[in-house]
């Protein structure tokens, strides 16, 4: 509780009618989430991270899915504004096991959320949740290849591998050269933010992650980070194949030849940013070796 934000307590009497009595667990990355248990026993999450814009829609998304019985929890308060923080509080949804593994098997079990998850998506009108995730923000206007983050552009970028600088340079000219609608999606469909029981899903978290991209591109992108877990990594080709191919199926409609370029294309943008990510910070280079084994192919089935 020492640890708490000193703005929480106050901030859950004034929107939840009651102070935090006790800590379920607290998570801290882009944004900081709190399990929280209330005086009188109710059970929260509270989340806040920095108010870039994007808090509203998604959670507006997230709300409309939920309202419809898609598993995941159900806000319970409307975004508000923290000093810089965009802050709300939703149900506390516990239970469930990650699914571990990148096998084809288990992409298709993936692809087949994914696709209900879309499916979903598809008829919600929200302002476009802009900008996107960084690690999906191709389409930004900054200088140079990656978006500007401070943080990482003040370190020493002589680090970063020069085939993974090569890498991204060919995959941003291929998915910029997209002419795909935008549509709504999730923007981190990783295995850490699903929970199962059995072969059914439990829980998706993480809506603060949704983005506005080309289907094809939210498609490509989640083929190839779904088996990521607490280390983000490439699951092999086939696997992405494998979830790419489920996917189409369960939509009902196939990918147009340029819509598979630019699915295969977004399936190795994230390995990209984490490669750099890695080589920034020091970090073993496990998707950075992922991208070294892995582009030539990749890059082929993207045409760039």
């Amino acid at each position: 509780m020492d640890d708490l934000p000193t703005w929480l307590a106050g901030w859950c009497v004034d929107h939840l009618g009651a102070e935090p009595a006790g800590v379920l667990f607290e998570r801290r990355s882009i944004s900081a989430v709190f399990g929280l248990r209330l005086i009188g026993g109710r059970d929260v999450v509270v989340k806040a991270r920095e108010d870039d814009g994007r808090a509203v829609s998604c959670l507006a998304a997230q709300a409309r899915l939920a309202e419809r019985g898609f598993p995941c929890p159900r806000p319970i308060t409307p975004v508000t504004t923290i000093d810089a923080l965009a802050v709300h509080a939703e149900e506390y949804q516990p239970g469930g096991e990650v699914l571990l593994g990148d096998s084809p098997d288990i992409a298709v079990r993936y692809a087949t959320v994914f696709a209900r998850l879309m499916a979903e998506l598809a008829d919600v009108t929200v302002a476009p949740p802009l900008p996107n995730p960084r690690w999906l923000r191709w389409d930004h206007t900054d200088d140079g290849l990656w978006p500007a983050i401070d943080f990482l552009d003040e370190k020493d970028q002589s680090v970063v591998p020069a085939f993974v600088v090569d890498t991204a340079e060919r995959l941003r000219k291929r998915l910029l050269a997209a002419d795909l609608p935008c549509v709504l999606g999730h923007g981190d469909y990783e295995a850490q933010n699903l929970r199962w029981h059995g072969s059914e899903v439990w829980a998706v978290h993480d809506w603060d992650s949704l983005a506005w991209q080309p289907e094809a591109a939210l498609a490509g992108a989640a083929s190839g980070a779904f088996a990521n877990s607490s280390t983000p990594f490439l699951p092999p080709v086939e696997s992405s194949a494998a979830f790419l191919t489920a996917y189409q199926d369960l939509r009902g409609r196939r990918l147009t030849a340029e819509e598979q370029e630019i699915a295969w294309a977004a399936s190795l943008w994230t390995a990209v940013h984490n490669a750099r990510w890695e080589a920034l910070h020091g970090d073993p280079p496990v998707s950075g070796e992922d991208v070294r084994e892995q582009a030539a192919e990749r890059l082929r089935r993207a045409n760039a």
